[in-house]
């Protein structure tokens, strides 16, 4: 067996060390230089009620929607092995808070369809994506913690058995009018038992990881685009499109919302039935250099 070179010996420690070294360099004249804001910097509230959800392998049905010869086949199921926990909200944002926002100027009012008290029980609601982006930034500058809406993935995660399988799978057979009869009774059963009017936190409950009201009637946001899938008879890709700007929400099912839409009945929904509302919860970032990665990206020296 060949010997490693001595030029790899050396200098491996420095390909470790160094990325290491830059980092924290970098970190020392961010806080110098105020990238990242201190404890002393305009933080006067405390952060949301969370729960963390420990490292686990799961499976869930792969987001976007996949074709094949043109008709609409089930997404694959894909097992994911996560390897950190992640930290979400346990409540979706009330509307209360939502308003504390909106009263510093940091958020646009919202567009709920329905009127609901303004209490600290109720979810924030009528909220498309830009929207929800600007009240974890606030919230973020707020409470000086790093907060974002989750991806489809860390929903699901979190979600856990409560996350939806829109999967037809073997309707009666495979043929293309099989299915579209399966979805057409799939969507009138859930406009037959639609509940729209938003209820307070906690009224559907909880899911085994303590996470409450995922899957009632306040769908929420997603940083994942919407993707469409062509596959071969293989299954393998034939092609494939991400549209930024319509992103996915998950709650009884999952939808396609293009990004500025509050009302989901009032149009904007580009795949799937349309929500009853429009919500969101968000996710925080514990890794110790995360504010860092913030600032640096805010300044456009990170993509």
């Amino acid at each position: 067996m060949t010997a490693l070179s001595p030029r790899f010996e050396l200098s491996w420690p420095f390909l470790v060390v160094a990325p290491l070294l830059a980092v924290l360099i970098a970190g020392g004249y961010a806080l110098k230089a105020s990238f990242v804001d201190g404890a002393s910097n305009g933080i006067v509230a405390s952060g949301p009620q969370t729960i963390t959800i420990a490292p686990r392998t799961f499976s869930y049905r792969a987001p976007g929607e996949y074709t094949r010869g043109g008709y609409a086949v089930d997404a694959p199921m894909l097992t994911i092995s996560a390897t950190q926990p992640l930290t979400i909200m346990k409540h979706q944002v009330a509307k209360r808070d939502y308003a504390r926002c909106v009263a510093d100027g940091a958020c646009a009012p919202p567009e709920p369809e329905f009127s609901t008290p303004d209490t600290h029980d109720m979810p924030a609601t009528g909220i498309n994506y830009a929207d929800a982006h600007a009240y974890a930034a606030w919230l973020s500058r707020q409470t000086g913690e790093i907060w974002t809406l989750p991806t489809d993935e860390q929903l699901a995660f979190a979600a856990g058995s409560r996350f939806p399988d829109d999967a037809l799978g073997r309707v009666g057979g495979t043929s293309r009018a099989d299915r579209w009869l399966e979805t057409y009774r799939r969507e009138t059963a859930r406009n037959a038992a639609r509940a729209p009017v938003p209820k307070p936190l906690g009224a559907f409950g909880e899911n085994e990881f303590g996470l409450t009201d995922f899957g009632g009637n306040v769908w929420e946001w997603t940083t994942t685009c919407y993707r469409r899938i062509a596959l071969e008879r293989a299954d393998q890709i034939a092609d494939e499109g991400t549209t930024c700007g319509v992103q996915l929400v998950a709650g009884q099912h999952r939808a396609a919302m293009v990004f500025f839409v509050r009302n989901p009945k009032g149009g904007g929904c580009a795949v799937g039935a349309p929500p009853d509302n429009l919500g969101f919860r968000l996710v925080k970032d514990t890794r110790w250099y995360a504010p860092l990665l913030v600032a640096l990206r805010t300044r456009g020296l990170l993509p």
